[in-house]
């Protein structure tokens, strides 16, 4: 196979020249990696871009020739056995999915997407090349994670002991998005100033009372460094919000406001306006429905099918047993042997229509008739409850943690490996 590579790349790949009839070197093949090669071009431009990035890094001193050469053709080789790997596998970067991933740098960045490809070519570089070489890192990001799922494993005793280690509850705590205004008062505040100071958030809460903004009476009253951006603290674990501030958020419910709080630098309100984590994202909203369907079809026509349910629907009403309607007439596969119970579900579960209709319900009475994509449905929702999924997510995110812990050091021993296993015939 390795002869056929090279007598498919020819090393010298010229162009006549009109005038003389002589050739001219154009490119040539650095390295063979086993069914791939690396052209001088690319070892070449990576050498550039390498130099470009260390110029322009104040403290970045560039090494030798023989060493960067030396550098660039072993990250080439690594990039090319996972590209070939990842080729084999049938990993495909799309176009929507590489615009994204550009987007999301050009983000970072405060730019637009056309704005970043104008910063990025102002400063000498292809746009199409700095595309490719995104797509090949997104298709070896993707080699890395598959290969690193299988290789990384998780303990139940390492969950178990790492959940019960001071570094497993901060890990795990749930993160709460605060916003704050701040009401200053001086060292030694007389009586009257307090009072004045009082009395100035009992006016801004009633102003909130009334429908206005907590950020909007932030930008105009807070006397805090972060008054400009709607006193908004950023996302933060109980550990790294202030200490006034700790014991209440891990009490409110989003929106809420709470205060005046006393400290030395004045008086506070703050308010929750976000909270993600376990207790957060744990508690599971869950609806327990059943239904019947109706389905126009080539003997029922749209009309008849929608009478159907309407008639059925009166008769359940009027005394009928809903589980022995569903078991007769509905047209659902999934759940009419069961009566219609369709089981405990979360949002989101079914098509808008039966989730609209499945919230507004009032509990143990049954719907109006309603069209879906489906057909024609009436439902009665038997129970509503919130389970508490709260454990399983710590122990993902502390899963997810000790995993990514192990990432790098895994990551490495197999690139170790599929380099050592690799047939490298470096010509250069």
């Amino acid at each position: 196979m390795k002869q056929a590579i090279t007598s498919v790349f020819i090393l010298l790949v010229c162009a006549a020249n009109s005038a003389f009839g002589a050739f001219v070197l154009l490119d040539r093949i650095a390295v063979i990696v086993d069914e791939g090669v690396i052209m001088q071009s690319q070892v070449d431009d990576r050498i550039r871009t390498v130099k470009s990035q260390l110029a322009a890094n104040s403290e970045g001193t560039a090494p030798s020739d023989d060493i960067l050469t030396k550098q660039v053709l072993d990250r080439l080789v690594i990039e090319s056995l996972q590209l070939q790997m990842g080729e084999r596998a049938g990993v495909r970067i799309s176009d929507s999915q590489l615009n994204q991933a550009l987007e999301s740098v050009a983000a970072q960045n405060k730019l637009s997407l056309v704005q970043f490809r104008a910063a990025i070519e102002e400063d000498g570089i292809s746009y199409a090349d700095m595309r490719r070489q995104v797509r090949r890192e997104m298709i070896m990001n993707q080699v890395q994670q598959g290969v690193m799922h299988s290789r990384i494993s998780v303990s139940e005793q390492e969950l178990k002991n790492f959940l019960a280690s001071e570094l497993g509850e901060q890990i795990t705590a749930d993160e709460y998005r605060l916003a704050h205004i701040l009401l200053p008062l001086p060292d030694k505040a007389t009586s009257s100033q307090i009072s004045d100071a009082r009395q100035q958030a009992a006016d801004i809460l009633a102003r909130i009372a009334k429908g206005e903004t907590f950020q909007s009476l932030a930008i105009e009253k807070s006397a805090s460094q972060n008054a400009l951006n709607g006193g908004d603290l950023g996302w933060r674990k109980p550990i790294q919000i202030p200490t006034m501030f700790s014991d209440v958020a891990q009490e409110m419910a989003v929106s809420e406001v709470r205060g005046p709080i006393r400290s030395g630098s004045g008086f506070h309100l703050v308010t929750l306006l976000e909270k993600r984590g376990a207790r957060a994202e744990g508690q599971v909203p869950q609806t327990r429905v059943r239904h019947v369907l109706l389905q126009p079809s080539e003997i029922q026509t749209d009309e008849e099918a929608k009478d159907l349910a309407e008639s059925l629907r009166d008769e359940v009403v009027n005394g009928r047993e809903f589980d022995e309607v569903a078991r007769l007439y509905s047209q659902d596969p999934g759940s009419a042997l069961s009566g219609g119970d369709l089981g405990w579900t979360r949002a989101g579960t079914f098509v808008p229509e039966f989730e609209q209709t499945m919230a507004n319900a009032d509990l143990n009475k049954v719907s109006e008739v309603f069209r879906s994509n489906h057909g024609y449905h009436f439902l009665e929702v038997t129970g509503r409850r919130i389970e508490d999924f709260s454990e399983q997510f710590r122990k993902n995110q502390a899963e997810n943690y000790l995993r990514n812990q192990k990432f790098d050091e895994e990551l490495e021993n197999w690139l170790r490996e599929i380099h050592d296993e690799a047939f490298i015939d470096i010509r250069i």
